[in-house]
């Protein structure tokens, strides 16, 4: 790691320098091929306050002016201004990078992780056994939160192919569409084509319907006018 770690809200003792060859406390156990060596220590040999720590809480290494530094989590029990200094210190850290009261918010997930290490830091001195239980809740904990991340992950990806998915059949349902839509107007010019021409052809069947009804009617008055006149020509003649 390049330069000096960002502060945190765990208790660490000051920095110390280490040389070239110096092998960090999170390798000692790992052997050349980054495999675990086979010798292990003793059951009966019981580890110290600071072996516990180093195992929940590794030590911090980074480079810096092309030293190497190490800084190791406190061992330093914490009394009960410790804590109220740890919550005023929260608060701090909340408000000054601006996390979210509510919802996701990275920046204050990452906060209260750092508090609940300092609170296994401060249980662990006192009772080591309830220190590495609080480590296996922190780590479940963790497990779960990535586990929902990856199933995030993955419903975004799902969501996104679906969308992207849709957008394809969209354009295609919007061609049929447009389509369906001239066909649409091409019947309607059609149908009102069609009923222009049937009160075209209502309009001259009644007209010839009325020309021929006037026609008629003329024709038999004419007929009685001729049937009239032809009774008083027999008359006058029969006298």
């Amino acid at each position: 790691m390049e330069g000096p770690p960002r502060e945190t809200l765990i208790q660490y003792d000051p920095p110390v320098e280490t040389s070239s060859d110096f092998v960090s406390p999170k390798k000692r156990l790992l052997g050349p091929a980054g495999r675990k060596r086979g010798t292990l220590p003793p059951m009966e040999s019981k580890p110290t306050i600071e072996e516990y720590l180093n195992s929940i809480l590794p030590p911090r290494e980074w480079t810096q002016d092309e030293k190497r530094f190490i800084q190791y989590v406190s061992h330093q029990s914490a009394s009960r201004q410790d804590v109220i200094t740890l919550k005023e210190k929260l608060d701090q850290k909340l408000m000054e990078r601006q996390a979210r009261d509510s919802g996701i918010c990275p920046v204050r997930e990452e906060l209260y992780s750092q508090c609940f290490d300092e609170i296994i830091r401060q249980v662990t001195i006192k009772c080591p056994e309830r220190g590495l239980l609080l480590m296996r809740v922190r780590d479940e904990i963790k497990m779960t939160i990535a586990a929902y991340q990856t199933l995030y992950q993955s419903s975004v990806t799902f969501g996104t192919r679906k969308q992207l998915q849709a957008e394809e059949g969209k354009s295609e349902l919007q061609e049929k569409k447009d389509e369906l839509e001239k066909q649409r107007i091409r019947l309607e010019n059609k149908k009102s084509e069609l009923l222009n021409k049937k009160d075209a052809l209502l309009r001259k069947y009644e007209e010839k319907k009325a020309a021929n009804e006037a026609k008629r009617k003329t024709e038999l008055d004419f007929l009685e006018y001729q049937g009239k006149h032809l009774d008083t020509f027999l008359k006058n003649i029969d006298k």
